[in-house]
């Protein structure tokens, strides 16, 4: 076996697609992968032979040309033969396809990813899959939100959670004091700043007990702000208390296979 290569940083203009790449990229496509770039930063080295030509990540080269980047981090695969080459070109994409979904898992992460205002958009699934996935989980257990009444259910069932036990602030203040550190114009920090709270973490467990003490002007706000969902009829959904205790369960099943 081969062993890994060091990481090279290369110009984008110096990297040669392969002629005969039979994997295509739409715009939309790009786009998405331009955003996750931006969202997550550069996870996944450019795949390169000795000449520099792509053998793998043709997409994130093309979506670092629309976000006007002048260098992408590369791994040479100078080891492989021409065969090998043309054959991983292909390989590479088609392995990644022959994978499943857990859907019930898939469904409750994004289900969490949404009430945390994540931006659904960099997850590669469309809004009407999306629907579709999160839906697939009524009916499942009726702890999942399968029932809506009129009124609450969201009982006390132990002392009013502090604020630091249901907000984590860390990685948002770690981005905020990184922001104001920064050497930039003050309309780029005043809309770095506005990101960086989409990074604090939320404990919706908690978050649920908080509002079963809450009095109810509080809890308005809390509905109106989506810490918990509300349908039509302000109908409060069966969600985040017993949605936690399902998703703990989804996981166990998974981890004992």
């Amino acid at each position: 076996m081969k062993a890994p290569q060091d990481i090279e940083h290369l110009k984008v203009d110096d990297l040669i697609p392969y002629a005969t790449n039979s994997r295509t990229h739409s715009p939309d496509q790009v786009a998405q992968i331009a955003a996750s770039i931006v969202e997550f930063g550069w996870t996944n080295p450019v795949l390169i032979d000795a000449n520099g030509t792509i053998v793998a990540g043709h997409g994130r080269v093309m979506a670092a040309r629309k976000l006007k980047m002048d260098m992408v981090p590369c791994i040479r695969l100078g080891h492989l033969t021409p065969s090998q080459v043309r054959a991983y070109v292909i390989a590479d994409n088609r392995l990644a396809l022959n994978a499943g979904w857990d859907e019930k898992m898939l469904a409750a992460e994004l289900a969490i990813l949404k009430e945390e205002g994540f931006e659904m958009d960099l997850v590669g699934f469309s809004d009407d899959e999306i629907t579709e996935l999160i839906g697939s989980l009524d009916g499942e257990s009726e702890n999942v939100y399968s029932t809506k009444i009129k009124g609450l259910i969201y009982e006390i069932t132990g002392e009013k959670p502090k604020l630091n036990e249901m907000v984590n602030w860390s990685k948002a203040s770690d981005l905020i004091e990184e922001i104001n550190a920064a050497d930039i114009d003050e309309e780029s920090k005043s809309l770095l700043l506005a990101a960086a709270n989409r990074h604090v973490v939320f404990n919706y467990g908690n978050i649920a007990e908080y509002y079963a003490h809450a009095p109810r002007e509080v809890q308005q706000l809390m509905e109106r702000s989506a810490l918990v969902v509300v349908d039509m009829d302000s109908a409060i959904e069966n969600g985040y208390v017993e949605m936690t205790k399902t998703i703990e369960d989804i996981q166990k099943r998974a981890k004992n296979g």
